[in-house]
């Protein structure tokens, strides 16, 4: 009788974990591949029996929430994890957190403000003097329903938050990534991507980066989704040749977590859906699935939900508008940058 030892909790059974997970059906000689996870998967069986040792991986917003679950997940198979977050001292609170679930995790924390542009200057700085690969960047962190507010560069702050601040860390993160190929990028968005109807909302300025009087910070949220889905894509169109691919999830409906700390309605609102929604380990699992699944190796520019493939909306499919928001993206960003210098000197 065969005994099976799970190298992660330690746990043994007399029959293999494993082939509950069973996915090639071999047909006249075909080999079809079926959904292995759903809705209900979390991260733990998306990474059973699972090594990622020597794998290096950058989680943003890892101090809490679905970040931390998916930093948690990564780190405990045996992944080097960097939790990239505003507040050290919450990010340090995690750490000890994951410790406790293994000892001999390897995570630290850099700090990291998707609002302020120096703020990614100096985590990609830090980062690289580690001189370490760099094989899964997941772009976790967001905000939803803040009021409107400029950032130290005059940007929008939700704007800021969800789009341009990770736009801007994986552009100085993109020579370690290529280095480190085959790597991969995994951007967080939300089904709230459909939303905005028409292409026009990821073509204009104006739209994006709205003024105090036309600021409605759901439908600023639902915009920087969309953006979300469009960069992923145009990001896997410009680096998949060069092995580093990119996809978008969306983790689960409202899930709690800090997230809606920003609006007393929308937190009671997700109170009262908790016992409807994902746990934290599901609604990690989608990012952890996209970030390490071998039948994904090689394969991006694509959006998934519940661990699935599925359609995202018609303006997030369309290249034109993904390739318009990544010269606005990288337009603003050069024009902050400039005016920085500007008043340096």
């Amino acid at each position: 009788q065969s005994i099976y030892i799970s190298h992660v909790n330690k746990r043994t059974t007399y029959t293999d974990p494993r082939l509950a997970f069973a996915v090639d059906v071999i047909e006249s000689r075909k080999v079809s591949v079926r959904q292995r996870f759903d809705a209900s998967s979390t991260t733990d069986q998306v990474l059973m029996g699972s090594d990622l040792t020597g794998k290096v991986a950058i989680v943003t917003g890892a101090n809490s929430g679905i970040g931390f679950e998916t930093a948690r997940a990564l780190a405990c198979h045996g992944a080097r994890v960097v939790l990239a977050c505003r507040d050290l001292e919450k990010a340090n609170n995690a750490i000890s957190d994951i410790k406790s679930s293994r000892d001999d995790v390897k995570v630290i924390a850099i700090q990291l403000d998707l609002c302020s542009l120096q703020s990614i200057q100096n985590f990609a700085d830090d980062f690289l003097k580690l001189k370490w690969p760099l094989h899964i960047l997941v772009l976790n962190a967001g905000v939803f329903m803040l009021p409107w507010q400029l950032t130290e560069d005059g940007i929008e702050r939700t704007f800021a938050a969800n789009h341009v601040g990770h736009f801007r860390l994986t552009q100085l993160l993109r020579d370690v990534l290529l280095r480190s190929a085959p790597a991969r990028v995994v951007v967080v968005s939300s089904e709230s991507h459909r939303f905005p109807s028409v292409v026009e909302e990821a073509m204009n300025l104006d739209k994006l980066s709205p003024s105090e009087n036309n600021f409605r910070g759901m439908a600023q949220y639902n915009r920087t989704k969309l953006c979300n889905v469009l960069f992923s894509n145009e990001l896997h169109r410009r680096m998949a040749g060069l092995g580093v691919t990119c996809n978008s999830l969306h983790p689960g409906n409202m899930v709690y977590t800090s997230i809606s700390d920003s609006s007393y309605l929308f937190k009671f609102f997700f109170f009262l859906a908790r016992p409807f929604t994902k746990s934290l380990k599901q609604a990690a699992a989608c990012s952890v699935f996209v970030a390490t699944a071998p039948e994904l190796e090689g394969i991006g520019g694509l959006y998934f939900n519940n661990c699935f493939r599925c359609e995202p909306s018609e303006p997030a499919s369309d290249p034109t508008a993904a390739t318009r928001l990544w010269t606005i993206t990288e337009d603003l960003i050069n024009d902050r940058l400039a005016k920085t210098e500007t008043n340096k000197s």
